[in-house]
């Protein structure tokens, strides 16, 4: 069993910044792919950022130019950089980790980002 843990949350003004953390448990040798996904009231959750062992990164159109996601491969660990926050990027961000071989996902308790004025 992996554990997923995320750090980082909290209140801001639009406009602002927030920086995620995510450490996994797995050996960084079995980590396939690292991301973060949110989640608003209401609404499903959906990919905000994924980076895999092999690719580049991949962002939600929503996000990108504003959002950055990084790996730290030597301590299985994934950032989530957000700048120029909106009120729509209120959520519980949720760090998912995918290992290898069989592809098994694995989530955080999820931490909460609120953006309001």
């Amino acid at each position: 069993q992996v554990q997923v843990v995320e750090s980082g949350g909290g209140l801001v003004q639009p406009g602002g910044s927030l920086r995620l953390s995510c450490a996994a448990s797995a050996s960084i040798n079995t980590i396939n792919a690292m991301g973060w996904y949110r989640q608003a009231p209401g609404k499903q959750r959906e990919l905000v950022a994924r980076i895999t062992s092999s690719g580049g990164p991949l962002y939600a159109d929503s996000v990108k130019g504003r959002f950055t996601i990084s790996r730290d491969n030597t301590e299985s660990t994934v950032y989530l950089q957000m700048n120029s926050l909106k009120l729509e990027d209120t959520g519980v961000y949720y760090c998912n980790v995918v290992t290898e071989p069989h592809y098994d996902y694995y989530w955080g308790q999820g931490t909460q980002v609120t953006v309001s004025s």
